[in-house]
């Protein structure tokens, strides 16, 4: 009787206490002790009221069921299809979603509403899955910054892969302390390729030269993120760097001349397609026969084999490993006696490479530099306070 008064009533008035008298029907529904009649004539109204003109209405419709476990399904369902405020609190809060119904809607709803999906707690690795895929970069940010939201592997991937370009997306997956070697590589690389659109866009550099420069400071970065992660992400990382072509003759003549003989051993391992165990073996070898057959079997070009030769050398007596810079940056006494080694061979068959490797020492002595005046700048000011 109530609800039919109810009914009678609202065709006429206002919306703002239309509004006011649907909440209080759908709190009624929630929370009061109703006969199964008034229950289903409630249910009923509700029903009607998806289709009030106001939003204020079907807003304060919304408000009261989105929490709660023992709305009508069909209301909630209806709400998360109205306009994208409305859609939101119900998509964003109801329990009566299951995963289907959320990828269905992250891949048909508008941006508010995919923001909406990522900020669900929990957030099931299916659902993720879908906003990695076809979610806006808003919903991405959203769900890499959700606590509760179980994001696999190859979804942090995907959104690297969408949206790795935006400093903010960046950001927020250089923060995680769980993402792997190969994808904190592909950000760098992302954000290498937006510095040399940024550089040649302003026209600081050339293109040529940007790129040059770019390539460098990248494989520089990839030596060093090597360095920086756990050994058992090094073989992960360099199958990305394989591949992605990456993975060439110049970067892992980087990685052993910066004393990284982890990255130096799993590269060849991963491209001679052998054991790391029997490449330590073959490499450990006196004499150059087993540095040799590795470097064959890795398909490595006949050109950087001098450097490799005297390198490999080099790295047993482990006389110039202990440089500054840990692994990740190049040791210029290795790559001096490197350069003398490969000066004994036909100049025109190895000026290509020596051409590398002077780049290399001048980058190593350039580094060397600025380590040493940090530390002098460091003594300087402990000098200055304890003259204080």
């Amino acid at each position: 009787m109530i609800v039919r008064q109810f009914l009678q009533w609202v065709r006429t008035a206002p919306a703002s206490e239309r509004a006011e008298a649907t909440s209080a029907l759908a709190r009624a529904y929630l929370y009061s002790q109703l006969t199964p009649d008034d229950r289903s004539a409630a249910e009923g109204a509700m029903l009607m009221l998806l289709d009030d003109p106001s939003p204020l209405v079907r807003r304060a419709l919304a408000e009261p069921l989105a929490f709660s476990p023992y709305a009508p399904p069909p209301i909630i369902h209806a709400l998360a299809a109205d306009q994208p405020e409305i859609a939101a609190l119900v998509i964003e809060q109801s329990p009566l979603f299951i995963d289907a119904d959320l990828v269905d809607l992250a891949a048909t709803g508008s941006p508010h509403v995919q923001a909406a999906i990522a900020r669900r707690t929990p957030m099931p690795c299916a659902v993720a899955a879908a906003l990695a895929e076809v979610g806006s970069a808003e919903a991405c940010l959203i769900l890499l910054a959700n606590p509760d939201a179980d994001i696999a592997s190859f979804s942090v991937d995907r959104i690297v892969a969408r949206f790795g370009h935006l400093a903010a997306v960046r950001d927020a997956l250089f923060a995680r302390d769980d993402l792997p070697s190969a994808t904190r590589h592909a950000l760098v690389a992302k954000l290498s390729a937006t510095l040399v659109d940024f550089v040649v866009g302003r026209d600081w550099l050339g293109a040529e030269r940007a790129r040059r420069a770019a390539a460098e400071a990248f494989e520089k970065a990839t030596v060093t993120i090597a360095a920086e992660s756990p050994a058992m992400e090094v073989r992960p990382l360099v199958r990305h760097l394989r591949s992605t072509g990456q993975l060439n003759a110049g970067l892992i003549l980087r990685a052993l001349l910066s004393g990284n003989v982890l990255m130096f051993e799993e590269s060849l391992a991963e491209l001679a397609d052998l054991p790391i165990a029997r490449v330590r073996s073959l490499l450990g070898d006196r004499g150059t026969t087993g540095v040799r057959a590795v470097f064959e079997r890795a398909g490595l070009p006949e050109a950087s084999w001098p450097a490799f030769r005297e390198a490999t050398a080099a790295m047993r007596e482990s006389a110039h490993l202990d440089e500054p810079g840990g692994t990740s940056r190049l040791k210029r006494r290795m790559i001096e006696r490197v350069l003398t080694g490969c000066g004994r061979d036909q100049v025109d068959e190895v000026e290509p490479l020596l051409t590398l490797l002077r780049r290399f020492a001048t980058e190593a002595a350039r580094d060397e530099a600025r380590l040493y005046c940090q530390e002098l700048a460091g003594e300087c000011d402990l000098d200055a306070r304890a003259a204080a």
